[in-house]
């Protein structure tokens, strides 16, 4: 697993602050100098601190989501996928963030041929030479965690092998460190930062990534994701090779096939029939959504290939989503009120998939509401746009202070997503002609009988089984009872003010019964002129009084203070 060190002085440990100036320094760059010197760093720096002596750039007049963007695609592998995961964290960060890094690109340079073999010879034993009958040297993509080559196995079948870039694990755990040490002093410093819960999200971010180094789990999602289209011939999905897979390498078959954004530019654009493309795609993330509740989360172009036969074939599954059987449910009522514009059943659904920390104004969400429904719904149905929908209900949520949770988000976005590349080849398609069978069947299924019957036993079961308990259980009562050995414990609760308070009083009481007595006893001594004396006056009494006045002085000036348990 992954882990996050605390950092206290970056000069012990050298690694960490090499990276630390450099992620300083680009932070200065793109001109965060003024929130860098909020955060008081040179209590954490041994040295180098001409780091915060420099001025900021030229690019503060960009926007901030945008300088933010750039900082991260500068900052490496790390900080781009930080960014293309909080993309799908509305709940995490402010929507016109996610917008600008929804633009993240993996823009990183492959790692040398030499470095590739020697993942593949820690993982499978053997040199690629002896596990494939060929295996090109250069890669075909390099990304933020990896890069794919193209290869032959010994039976002939040819592949793409996923190799993990060597020691990202640790490239990653140093950049979370950083992240979690700037992101204790942005909630300690700086005011607006703290409502973001910074910490949050690096705690977010390392469970999210530790899923993508590890290609077993890809893997597991790409099975999972076929057996869900096995009995579907309009898709396919890359078989996996398990004997040259493990965590670090991923073998999958090759997909002789062209990206949907360049069906238009390949060498027999009229092979292709667009409109039944933008359907079968439209119909392929419909079933994820409603029917498996198991979808990709990230359908953009790249990711989908089209088959010379119109098949459409996924790829890459290192970032997937799920949703409920309850949830999907909850949706498709969701949209079947949009549909019919029933305002008060919308504001009750949308309650549903959103958290919030102050009640919302619920005459406000509904008149937002009730204009998406008026610039959308009564349109033709070829004009009306599920994305553009989405799009101002998510906006709409924003804006009355409610936050999606998270897996609906993605789900959203996927949606999003597919309309926009399916209207891109059809701009006649009419989506929700597509959606309306899908929401039809997943409301249907929750009106089953057989389902709502097999709903209803555990629940009849459990209740039943209690019954039968019940006069074992009074049975046992009244016999210890019988015995004397019936015990019954009370848990008082909010006492502990009044047991401070009395505990205070009993402290006062004490100080002022001794207080009494010293002042008594001095006052009996002087006037007895008990020796030794001091100008005619006995010592003892002296140092009674002065002790007195000490107690006195005390409960004076600290009539609060107690002694904490």
């Amino acid at each position: 697993m992954l882990t996050i060190r605390k950092i206290a002085k970056l000069g012990s440990a050298y690694r960490n602050f090499k990276r630390y100036e450099q992620i300083l320094q680009v932070l200065f760059k793109f001109g965060f100098g003024d929130m860098i010197r909020t955060l008081r760093l040179e209590n954490c720096f041994e040295f180098g601190m001409n780091l915060f002596t420099r001025k900021d750039s030229k690019f503060e007049t960009r926007s901030r989501p945008e300088r933010v963007r750039m900082i991260l695609e500068e900052l490496g592998p790390a900080f781009i996928k930080l960014g293309q995961i909080l993309s799908t964290r509305p709940d995490l960060i402010p929507l016109e963030y996610i917008q600008e890094l929804n633009k993240l690109q993996d823009n990183v340079p492959s790692f040398p041929y030499e470095d590739v073999e020697k993942v593949i010879v820690s993982e499978l034993g053997k040199t690629p030479d002896k596990l494939f009958m060929s295996f090109e040297r250069e890669p075909t993509a390099a990304a933020s965690i990896g890069q794919v080559h193209r290869a032959v196995t010994l039976d002939g079948e040819e592949v793409v092998v996923k190799v993990q870039r060597p020691g990202i694990r640790e490239i990653i755990e140093t950049d979370l460190e950083i992240m979690n040490h700037l992101a204790v002093l942005m909630e300690n410093n700086l005011e607006e930062m703290a409502l973001q819960r910074p910490t949050a999200i690096v705690e977010e971010f390392a469970r999210s990534i530790e899923k993508e180094i590890d290609y077993t789990i890809e893997a597991s999602s790409a099975r999972r994701f076929a057996m869900n289209f096995e009995s579907n011939p309009n898709i396919c999905v890359p078989r996996i090779f398990p004997e040259l897979s493990s965590e670090k390498v991923l073998t999958l078959e090759f997909a002789n096939g062209v990206k949907i954004s360049e069906l238009s530019s390949s060498p027999c654009p009229e092979q292709y029939d667009l409109k039944l493309i933008a359907a079968r795609g439209t119909d392929a993330v419909m079933e994820q959504i409603f029917i498996h509740g198991f979808f990709h989360a990230d359908p953009h172009p790249g990711n989908i290939f089209i088959m010379p036969d119109n098949r459409i074939c996924f790829l890459d599954f290192g970032m997937m989503g799920s949703v409920s059987s309850q949830e999907r449910h909850d949706f498709a009522r969701l949209l079947n009120n949009i549909l019919k514009a029933e305002e008060d059943r919308i504001i009750q659904g949308v309650l549903k998939f959103v958290y919030y920390e102050n009640e919302p104004d619920h005459d406000s969400l509904q008149r937002d509401i009730c204009d998406i429904i008026d610039q959308n719904i009564y349109r033709p149905m070829r004009e009306i746009q599920l994305a553009r929908i989405l799009e101002q209900l998510m906006k709409t949520l924003t804006v009355n202070g409610l936050r999606l949770k998270p897996n609906l988000y993605i789900m959203l976005k996927a949606l999003i997503t597919i309309e926009t590349i399916a209207r891109d080849l059809d701009p006649d398609l009419e989506i929700i002609a597509h959606l309306k069978p899908f929401v039809r069947k997943i409301r249907m299924r929750h009106l089953n009988p057989m389902r709502l019957m097999a709903k209803m036993i555990d629940p009849i079961e459990d209740m039943f089984r209690a019954l039968g308990d019940i006069p074992l259980s009074i049975e046992n009562i009244l016999e210890k009872t019988r015995k004397g050995n019936l015990k019954i414990e009370f848990e008082h609760m909010g006492l502990e003010p009044l047991l401070r308070t009395l505990e205070r009083i009993s402290d006062h009481i004490a100080y002022s019964i001794v207080l009494a007595s010293l002042i008594i006893g001095s006052s009996l001594i002087v006037l007895s002129k008990i020796p030794p004396h001091y100008k005619n006056v006995p010592v003892i009494g002296i140092i009674g009084f002065v002790i007195s006045g000490l107690i006195g002085f005390r409960i004076l000036l600290f009539p609060h203070h107690t002694k904490k348990k």
